[in-house]
């Protein structure tokens, strides 16, 4: 007897694709712009805007304040805060703006499992990590570039020297442009290793903003001690005070250090080198984390 085979075939209304393909680079960039726009609440719910532009604001309060004040004050010839100084004097709200929006760009997806569906896709490991790094890096630069630019445009109304302002203005933004990839590489990092989103946050805390108490505790002991070489061997220990270390080695910055003392040229470049070696490695480690797309 003949065996009648089952098997059919339905026809279920599927059409064909035949538009262009965009490929890796329009998903890369795509990802990037997804993260870039949920980094400030951008396309998400209004709860989720709150906290962002609450922080956006409070970074930027006290530039214009301190713009007005320049203006307001007879005989003024300068700003009475360095740009390279803006940063490290906010960087409890940098902090909590990391710890609060690293988790939300990688933890979630972790969480609800997304990373296996990006990756089926014409995007690689490097894709995923290059767009949520990058994404994440320019928040931060938006958050603390914008009060130094509001900083310098106020300088220029109240008619301060417009190249000491500008020599100023840049040396800030290369500053905070260092502080965005060294906190964002921390911060993403910590984030990516659990998809429980408060253990990432009570993470991101403990490793960008205890360890600048601690350091900054035994620089004191060591100044008090008479012991100067130690104030600039221990600011490698801490994200903050390696930024205040790079900047007032090369970029004219006045040192937050005990007593003033500001690394060497030197020790400035052992800072640089720390930094960068640290940038570097917080790619690595996201890369790794990412090998397996079954997260």
């Amino acid at each position: 007897m003949a065996h009648e085979s089952s098997t059919q075939i339905h026809n279920i209304g599927y059409r064909s694709y035949d538009g262009p393909r965009l490929g890796r680079a329009y998903a890369r960039k795509s990802l990037f712009s997804q993260s870039l726009r949920g980094a400030y609440g951008l396309g998400r719910s209004a709860k989720s805007k709150v906290l962002p532009m609450i922080l956006f604001a409070v970074m930027c309060v006290p530039a214009l304040i301190i713009v007005a004040v320049a203006i307001a004050v007879p005989g003024s010839s300068d700003l009475p805060i360095k740009y390279t100084t803006y940063a490290l004097t906010t960087q409890v709200i940098i902090g909590l703006y990391v710890a609060s929006q690293a988790p939300q760009s990688v933890s979630r997806d972790l969480r609800f499992k997304t990373v296996p569906l990006y990756f089926s896709r014409p995007i690689e490991r490097v894709d995923y990590v290059v767009a949520k790094y990058a994404a994440m890096a320019s928040a931060m630069f938006i958050l603390t570039a914008t009060p130094l630019l509001i900083m310098w445009i106020g300088s220029l109304l109240a008619k301060f020297d417009f190249s000491d302002q500008t020599k100023g203005f840049g040396q800030g933004l290369v500053s905070v442009l260092l502080l965005s990839l060294l906190f964002s590489g921390i911060g993403l990092v910590m984030a990516a290793l659990t998809p429980r989103r408060g253990f990432g946050v009570a993470a991101i805390i403990a490793v960008l903003l205890i360890p600048f108490g601690a350091v900054t505790a035994v620089q004191g002991i060591a100044y008090n001690t008479g012991n100067p070489e130690a104030i600039e061997w221990m600011g490698l220990f801490s994200p903050v005070t390696l930024i205040d270390g790079v900047q007032s080695a090369f970029l004219g910055a006045t040192t937050a250090f005990p007593g003033g003392e500001a690394p060497s040229t030197g020790t400035g470049l052992v800072y640089l080198l720390v930094v960068l070696g640290l940038i570097a490695g917080s790619y690595a480690a996201l890369m790794a984390r990412y090998r397996k797309a079954g997260l």
